[in-house]
């Protein structure tokens, strides 16, 4: 759910800053002339390390995902329990369901939390992972609504849409971030501008990226609707509208602000519009009328 494009953005934040400190560094990408910016070449500059970025993030997704979630990858011939058969017996039949030729990996990671994902650069090389909070909470019904929705996302293509969109935010964003902090930097003494103009590129870029995830937060709650239809193609819908009002009643019950964070980007209502920009998932009210 919200952990997808969570740890895709930071990652892709973290690579973005990591190319951007190498190509300032090194010789490489040279827009400034004597007569101020060339901005067609800063453009160009910008767009590559953008893309650069944003694909890195998509290839290493799936790793990263394990790494940070401290996901279990279960052994579909050798399942150590009932839980793990059961979840790689409903992914297995969702997928060929949704016509995957290759089926995903699948997970279980230890979190009291109610969530579960799907990451990974192309529909051959996937992961669908749950939490063991989701299992132990929901009922089966539930369960199977659930991850029918991540294999939609599996099937429509979601990460490799959301890279592009990712490349051309960070497009603007490199280009954005040099163009004000050569402004700022003309401010300055000559002799202290470089430096200037380097902590510049870096705080605006921190700065217009948490901007441009606004964007991106929204495709994705875009993208979260059409995920509930799939999955409801999928598994049903009386299940898919199961799941949904099974994650509502589960996020009414839970504490918002204590350490199951996924919570949070899942109950919105009654929050202030400006969090909601942030949040990578619509209302659940909204996402149980429009199933309907």
């Amino acid at each position: 759910m919200g952990k997808r494009i969570f740890y895709f953005l930071l990652t892709n934040v973290l690579v973005l800053l990591t190319i951007s400190i190498i190509f300032t560094i090194l010789p490489i990408g040279h827009y400034i002339r004597a007569n101020g910016i060339d901005y067609g070449a800063l453009l160009v500059f910008s767009a590559v390390i953008g893309f650069t970025g944003s694909f890195i993030s998509l290839l290493i997704s799936r790793w990263t995902a394990k790494k940070m979630m401290g996901v279990k990858v279960i052994n579909p011939d050798r399942p150590e329990n009932d839980y793990e058969a059961r979840v790689v017996e409903k992914v297995y039949r969702l997928s060929r369901a949704a016509g995957l030729t290759h089926m995903p990996e699948v997970g279980i990671y230890h979190s009291p939390e109610v969530n579960a994902f799907a990451t990974g650069p192309s529909k051959k090389r996937s992961l669908v992972a749950v939490s063991a909070g989701l299992l132990n909470e929901m009922d089966d019904d539930a369960v199977e609504g659930v991850i029918a929705h991540e294999v939609a996302h599996i099937a429509n293509g979601d990460m490799v849409t959301m890279t592009l969109l990712q490349g051309v935010v960070n497009t603007f964003v490199v280009f954005l971030s040099r163009v004000v902090a050569y402004i700022a930097s003309q401010f300055v003494r000559s002799e202290i501008a470089p430096i200037v103009h380097f902590i510049a590129i870096l705080v605006f870029q921190i700065l217009f990226s948490v901007l441009g995830s606004i964007v991106v937060y929204a495709y994705s709650r875009h993208r979260e609707f059409h995920a509930d239809r799939g999955g409801a193609d999928l598994a049903g819908r009386d299940k898919m509208r199961h799941a949904l009002e099974s994650l509502k009643a589960y996020a009414n019950r839970a504490t918002v602000g204590e350490e199951d964070t996924a919570v949070a980007t899942m109950k919105i209502n009654g929050q202030k519009k400006f969090v909601a920009l942030f949040s990578t998932h619509p209302d659940l009210d909204e996402r149980i009328r429009r199933l309907s």
